[in-house]
């Protein structure tokens, strides 16, 4: 089985998230995604709104079959993508998975903890996101890492590649993220649910 593992905060989740595991199951050819809800991100500063709250709002957003909503990374205490992957692959040795991210992730990949050993465990796949693809492809993960680079029309190679193998992917984006929507007064950490405009 190839799963696909897109983290992050999701405070909130949002149609960009399910647009991005949408072309992910299509594009590399997976069998599943799974949205990796993390506790906190430790390169932001806020707490992000509760876990339950967040799992709650995933889950009602999904509406793909072969898309699910996990807290894995709260009930193993893993706080760092690198050791988060460790403990799947371990939990789940028959299982290939390929790490799922947008292209501003890809920006900044190289301030994560352990992040070469992310590239080394697991196919990374990377998904435009609106104004990022030329940061992205000057990254300097994608530097470091160009050999390794698949091209767009191998993606469905992807999660089955030696690593270190990533993919760069263009697809039709929506202009929405998780900051905009707290900004605009739309989610907020405090409330209990999406305010209604």
């Amino acid at each position: 089985m190839t799963v696909g593992l897109l983290g992050g905060s999701f405070d909130p989740p949002h149609a960009g998230h399910l647009h991005l595991s949408r072309e992910a199951l299509k594009r590399f050819g997976l069998d599943r995604v799974v949205w990796l809800v993390s506790p906190g991100n430790p390169l932001k500063p806020d707490a992000p709104a509760s876990m339950m709250r967040r799992m709650q709002a995933a889950r009602a957003m999904i509406d793909h079959p072969r898309i699910a909503v996990s807290d894995f990374e709260a009930r193993n205490r893993t706080r760092f993508t690198a050791e988060s992957l460790s403990a799947l692959r371990a939990r789940h040795p028959t299982v290939r998975f390929t790490w799922l991210m947008g292209a501003d992730n890809l920006v900044q990949i190289h301030r994560w903890e352990d992040w070469h050993s992310i590239f080394a465990s697991v196919p990374v796949g990377v998904l435009a996101r609106p104004g990022m693809r030329r940061a992205a492809r000057n990254s300097v993960a994608a530097r470091i890492y160009r050999a390794a680079q698949l091209p767009a029309h191998a993606a469905r190679r992807l999660p089955t590649s030696e690593t270190p193998a990533w993919c760069f992917l263009n697809m039709p984006m929506l202009d929405v993220s998780s900051s905009a929507l707290r900004a605009s007064g739309l989610w907020s950490r405090d409330e209990g649910a999406l305010a209604e405009k």
